[in-house]
């Protein structure tokens, strides 16, 4: 007697997929008809057409990593992710909006971009890491190649900014990546790499300066370090106006507020209160949205400064410290 082939269930088919994400090949080989596949990712139906041949066994909105994959099987897995979304897997919080992925193929490859998935065909392929099973370009390239898409400067300086705190590379290393490669888009990288090789630390130092002129303060110098009276470490102020012992530190929650970096501005604080120095806080926004009002706050500072004798602290610039 015949007896039926019992109907796949997407149970099944998901243990062939990755992420819930599969080729219809692949389908057809397991016995689903191309047919029934597509079938099933028209309106009413329970799967999600994502790319080219190549659907999600569910009708939920495909998650980074579905998409992800789905950008891999479209290039067969010859190539690897770079941009925003590597970005991301490389614990960068800064990186651009979501929604696409973007891989780099070699240049004998001819796949074009589809939908979310930005295929870029290269000559020389970065050198490949693989973090939680995803194939990323190295981080100066994948950064670079996220920030040359954009056109906005306070994104790539924050992105930019990020990558190098959080030590995945140097400075020194994201301007080689930029010199061996394609000049396009690079001009506010460019410009902002020329900033932190001149010691420019955070998105709103170089505004910060300005503010500071305005006041019409003494001088001031930046990231130079404070030693107390007995020669201990102080600290490494954003600004510093030595004839006044004044410190004025611009402290952004994107660099300065996890629970770690928290603890050590509390530290910090402790520090300069100690040392009898007087410090200034004013969050990045403000710089830009209130100007005349932290103007106003560096002046009262500076008077209160200025009316108590000078604490016994001392500065090393890098110059004497080399």
């Amino acid at each position: 007697m015949y007896l039926s082939r019992a109907p796949l269930t997407d149970s099944h088919l998901r243990q062939h997929s990755r992420h819930g994400v599969i080729r219809v090949a692949t389908l057809e080989k397991l016995g689903v008809t191309q047919s029934t596949s597509y079938r099933r990712c028209q309106p009413g139906g329970r799967w999600t057409h994502l790319l080219p041949g190549i659907v999600l066994l569910s009708k939920e909105q495909p998650t980074a990593r579905q998409r992800i994959e789905a950008a891999l099987l479209l290039i067969d897995d010859l190539g690897v992710v770079t941009g925003f979304e590597a970005a991301r897997r490389y614990g960068l919080r800064q990186a651009g909006p979501h929604g696409t992925v973007h891989v780099l193929i070699p240049e004998q490859r001819k796949v074009r971009s589809v939908k979310f998935a930005i295929i870029e065909r290269t000559i020389v392929m970065p050198e490949r890491r693989v973090i939680e099973g995803v194939p990323l370009a190295a981080p100066a390239r994948a950064v670079l190649d996220g920030v040359r898409r954009i056109r906005d400067l306070d994104p790539v300086r924050s992105l930019l900014i990020e990558t190098v705190e959080a030590g995945l590379c140097s400075v020194g290393e994201l301007s080689a990546e930029l010199e061996s490669g394609s000049r396009r888009g690079t001009a506010l990288p460019r410009a902002v790499l020329r900033e932190l090789a001149a010691e420019v630390k955070s998105v709103p130092e170089a505004e910060a300066l300005a503010i500071w002129k305005r006041a019409q303060l003494p001088p001031a110098e930046q990231n130079v370090t404070i030693l107390d009276a007995f020669g201990n470490y102080v600290g490494k102020p954003d600004s510093w106006c030595d004839e006044l012992a004044l410190a004025w530190e611009i402290d952004s929650y994107a660099f300065h507020f996890g629970r770690e970096a928290y603890r050590k501005t509390l530290h910090r604080n402790n520090r300069y209160a100690a040392a009898g120095i007087v410090v200034v806080q004013t969050l990045p926004s403000r710089i830009r949205e209130e100007p005349e009002k932290v103007i106003a706050e560096l002046r009262a500072a500076a008077t209160a400064a200025a009316s108590r004798p000078r604490p016994a602290v001392s500065v090393v610039r890098s110059d004497e410290a080399a």
